[in-house]
């Protein structure tokens, strides 16, 4: 399933995931709390699908989800390690194994770190800064799971 993250559903649940009430988010847009609910349940849904699609196909068991945070945790079957897949307003479904990573010699540093951090972020969690992109997402992802 396809997730687009710039239709209004998903405006209220990024609102929400941030800690806005449903008669906030009502208000703020001039409707029902009813059609915020109804919306927001539609986007739970979608949410929880899209989430459980990205797992199986990156052959990822699934542990725990929770749509409303737009997390999943997991166990990579093929790679025998932690798994994470969650839902990021700016970078879209991502999935992140548990690894020992030379962040030195990737080419992905930068985006690594831009990506760590945007989804602190949009979590409102704090995290240490460091030039080390695997010790901020295992700092991330620790308080990640605790939210979960």
């Amino acid at each position: 399933m396809f997730l687009t993250t710039d239709d209004r559903q998903f405006g209220f649940w990024a609102l929400r995931r941030n800690g806005e009430s449903n008669i906030g988010i009502a208000n703020r847009f001039g409707i029902s709390r009813q059609a915020v609910s109804r919306a927001l349940l539609l986007m739970d849904e979608k949410i929880e699908s899209t989430l459980r699609e990205m797992a199986q196909a990156n052959q990822i068991s699934v542990g725990k989800i929770n749509a409303e945070r737009g997390v999943l945790l997991g166990r990579s079957i093929p790679f025998q390690t932690a798994a994470i897949i969650f839902v990021s307003e700016k970078h879209g479904v991502q999935v992140w194994y548990e690894h020992d990573g030379d962040c030195g010699t990737c080419q992905r540093y930068t985006e690594c770190i831009e990506l760590l951090w945007d989804y602190a972020t949009e979590l409102g969690v704090r995290i240490e800064k460091t030039a080390d992109p695997t010790k901020m997402a295992e700092e991330l992802f620790a308080k990640v799971k605790a939210m979960v």
